[in-house]
């Protein structure tokens, strides 16, 4: 009901409220009266979370009536803020590539890695990162993709759709994939590795590997193998166009106030409804995000969503850095510390049925990239990781103060690990003196202990004698880190082995 018409129908009734008013007491006893059992009923008067209810034996007041949907419509801008997180952040991805250039033309490189200057949700300094923004229209695309590279596709959702290279069905020989967009009738062709997405819009991210320190092997194996072209021009593919982005500001994360819903808006629009739950589409329409309409809420629901922004944000922010949930702890036995940014184990963010929405909430505030390889224990391969925003005396690392932590010897990987700092307010690298917050096993200098441990230190300058196992924070802010293990072994899936807590140093 129009806000306007309930408070004129408010000040009518405030005169003659009493002549209405039901006095229950008063009703006789029928004939077929029976005892109603007392769950059933409806107090007339309540005071509650939102404020002192009223109802006239069932049916509320003008007022009240106003009071509940004021509630109801931040509660669901709250659940689309959570819910819609991730369609958001792919939005934001979306923008943010298309600032180096028009999409199916611009391929994005990582040339001299990726360093604080990007603002990526959670990346790390060692891979090399390449990527594009495929738009789909009326017919499949090619993607011709290199070899010995981590590649995701994922929808304009954020919904899985293929991988290639290691863990793709290419089997890490590179191959000839066919994107084929939502509703396609048309023949589709032999010789391809056929994905079906259900976005007109498409990400299309891979991971190269350097090659004795240097990312170049990888950048140029892309630029001499990548191929993005219409299924029609397979005989003549258009040349496409190469970007370095190393050392350039790019932001690609998603807003945290109230123009998240304008974001999440813009793929509501965009995209058809299927492959998106009906039910998260539901609580987008219910505040006004609905297909074919304009979103455009009015005086009261811009301060609703403001609100409901603004408890969002908190949500998910508690939800990594002080997750209630045990399941989110990656050594529950040894550390309340390291927690896991992929809690339940299912890509799909799902168990036996059930959603894991504070689990799917809280891995999109913090991280990208959707894969079922994420849920698969690959001993010797992959990569797991492990987030701290805490001491071991349970407070926020504080960037004016020093930190160490101690990695065990013997550490459980095929390959290295590795540590890198982020904002707590963009989850993206920390912006220091260093170009790349971050330290590995690789390092050159790297000091080791007498028992093979390693001591990291963290703060805004090097404790004496530590120098080459330091990594710089910034005074009087936040951070967090990741902690890496790349070709993780049994011992870190079978918790034996685990890093210690980040402990405050003593000046």
């Amino acid at each position: 009901m129009n806000k306007k018409l309930l408070l004129l129908m408010s000040a009518c009734l405030i005169s003659t409220s009493s002549a209405f008013a039901i006095d229950v007491s008063k009703a006789p006893k029928m004939k077929m009266t029976t005892e109603i059992p007392a769950g059933l009923l409806t107090p007339n008067d309540m005071d509650t979370k939102i404020g002192k209810l009223h109802l006239e034996d069932g049916v509320p007041t003008v007022e009240t009536a106003q009071k509940v949907y004021d509630y109801l419509d931040f509660q669901h801008g709250v659940t689309s803020f959570l819910s819609g997180i991730q369609i958001a952040s792919m939005e934001a991805f979306r923008r943010g590539l298309l600032t180096f250039g028009p999409p199916n033309k611009t391929v994005v490189l990582f040339e001299n890695l990726m360093d604080s200057k990007a603002l990526w949700l959670t990346p790390n300094t060692t891979s090399v990162y390449m990527l594009m923004w495929l738009q789909l229209d009326d017919e499949p695309y090619v993607l011709e993709t290199p070899a010995d590279v981590l590649g995701i596709i994922d929808d304009h959702w954020f919904k899985y759709v293929a991988d290639f290279g290691r863990l793709g069905d290419d089997k890490n020989k590179g191959g000839k994939f066919l994107i084929v967009p939502p509703g396609y009738k048309g023949k589709i062709p032999e010789g391809y590795i056929v994905k079906h997405t259900n976005t007109y819009g498409n990400w299309v991210i891979w991971r190269g590997f350097q090659k004795d320190g240097s990312p170049k092997p990888a950048i140029d194996l892309t630029k001499k193998v990548f191929k993005a072209y219409p299924l029609s021009q397979k005989d003549n593919p258009p040349a496409l166009n190469f970007v370095n982005a190393s050392g350039v500001f790019n932001n690609t994360i998603h807003n945290m106030d109230i123009t998240i819903f304008d974001e999440i808006n813009e793929v509501v629009q965009t995209e058809p409804a299927q492959g998106q739950d009906p039910e998260i589409l539901g609580y987008f329409a219910s505040i006004g995000m609905e297909k074919g309409k304009e979103f455009k809420p009015d005086a009261r629901m811009k301060n609703i969503l403001t609100e409901a922004a603004k408890v969002g944000s908190a949500t998910v922010r508690t939800l990594i850095s002080r997750p209630r949930d045990e399941a989110f702890l990656l050594f529950p036995e040894n550390s309340k510390v390291w927690t896991n940014p992929f809690v339940g184990g299912s890509y799909k963010f799902e168990i036996d049925g059930v959603s894991l929405i504070d689990a799917r909430a809280a891995f999109h505030f913090y991280a990208t990239g959707i894969t079922p390889a994420m849920a698969k224990d690959f001993r010797g391969k992959g990569s797991k990781y492990a987030v701290a925003y805490l001491d071991k005396d349970m407070n926020p690392l504080d960037g004016s103060k020093t930190y160490k932590v101690n990695i065990p010897a013997n550490v459980p990987m095929k390959d290295f690990w590795s540590f890198t700092l982020y904002n707590n307010q963009t989850r993206s690298m920390l912006q220091t003196d260093q170009r790349f917050p971050g330290i590995d096993s690789n390092q050159e200098g790297l000091v080791v202990n007498k028992d093979g441990s390693v001591d990291v230190y963290f703060g805004p300058k090097p404790p004496k004698g530590h120098e080459n196992n330091w990594i710089q924070t910034i005074p009087h802010r936040g951070w967090n880190m990741l902690f890496r293990v790349y070709g993780p072994l049994e011992p870190w899936f079978a918790k034996t082995w685990f890093p210690g807590d980040p402990e405050l140093v003593k000046s």
